[in-house]
């Protein structure tokens, strides 16, 4: 079966977040005050081939603590679908 799998990575929120606070800055420049907080992340998608929900969310999850994210500064989270 297959599957598609959405990945987002995010910073830890304990962590600062350069690339947040640098476009949180310029969209200040550009008089867009209203925005706080801007974290930036990263969204994956990709497809997996397994027998089964369970066992595509399983090589999900290793894929994302082996590779996707780093457990020191991110966290992941993602949702699978059948195709």
């Amino acid at each position: 079966m297959k599957f598609i799998a959405d990945i987002k990575v995010m910073p830890l929120k304990e962590l600062l977040d350069p690339q947040g606070k640098a476009v949180m800055g310029g969209l200040k420049n550009l008089q867009f005050n209203s925005f706080k907080n801007i974290r930036i992340g990263k969204h994956i998608q990709m497809e997996v081939e397994a027998n089964s929900a369970p066992e595509a969310s399983a090589q999900v999850q290793a894929a994302c603590k082996k590779l996707l994210a780093n457990p020191v500064m991110e966290y992941f989270e993602f949702s699978l679908s059948a195709v």
